[in-house]
């Protein structure tokens, strides 16, 4: 009977630590959405880089990709990867400069390919995930906590998340998804600027310039 009542209770004891971690996962990216999400705008460079150990490809054996990002409510202009993506709030122009073309769709990009683009940085988490608190490391000076998110669909592309917040600032530092074929993306800011006066036309596409270079719209 001690032994029943015994496990009895550490069974309790674990679900209510997993339940407050939980709680305390959400509540901290909470906080980071509503901190990042209140700014007027954000002008965002960050770095990726892929990693695979199953296909021999080790985190550093690649220079980092660089990649910038202006947010802005709904809105964004993305340069990442040899193309640019202008979303306006309604439309998205994806603009491929090696083959000068432009691509235009109706709506943002959704993420049905499993991947997390930058511009969804704030809000990929709230549907779909568990949470549970990480590691807390000290990064270049900075104090990081972990936090890891586990998509609830067992048949997602992506089996895992971390993401790390710069506990100072309530800002996103890095986010680390595991692909179901093993592969690592890491995104890290390296500069986050807010509230700063952006060019009129930041979020609007500049036909006739990409015309006059002989760009071809879908």
């Amino acid at each position: 009977m001690k032994n029943i009542s015994l496990t009895f209770f550490l069974c309790i004891g674990i679900v209510a630590f997993s339940f407050g971690q939980n709680n305390k996962a959400k509540t901290l990216l909470d906080n980071v959405s509503s901190k990042m999400g209140a700014y007027k705008n954000m002008t965002i460079a960050f770095s990726s880089s892929l990693s695979n150990e199953d296909a021999g490809i080790k985190e550093g054996d690649e220079p980092p990709i660089e990649g910038k990002i202006i947010l802005e409510g709904e809105k964004y202009n993305l340069d990442y990867i040899g193309s640019s993506f202008i979303f306006d709030g309604k439309k998205l122009y994806v603009i491929n400069h090696d083959e000068q073309e432009i691509a235009v769709n109706e709506g943002d990009l959704d993420g049905d390919d499993g991947f997390i683009y930058p511009s969804k940085l704030l809000t990929f988490y709230k549907e779909g995930y568990t949470f549970s608190m990480g590691k807390t490391a000290t990064v270049n000076g900075k104090k990081i906590q972990y936090v890891e998110l586990t998509p609830i669909d067992s048949s997602s592309e992506i089996v895992k998340v971390e993401l790390g917040i710069e506990l100072k600032t309530n800002h996103i530092y890095s986010l680390t998804q595991t692909g179901a074929n093993s592969a690592k993306t890491t995104f890290k800011i390296t500069s986050l600027k807010s509230n700063t006066t952006l060019p009129k036309h930041t979020f609007v596409l500049d036909k006739e310039g990409y015309l006059k270079k002989n760009y071809i719209i879908d």
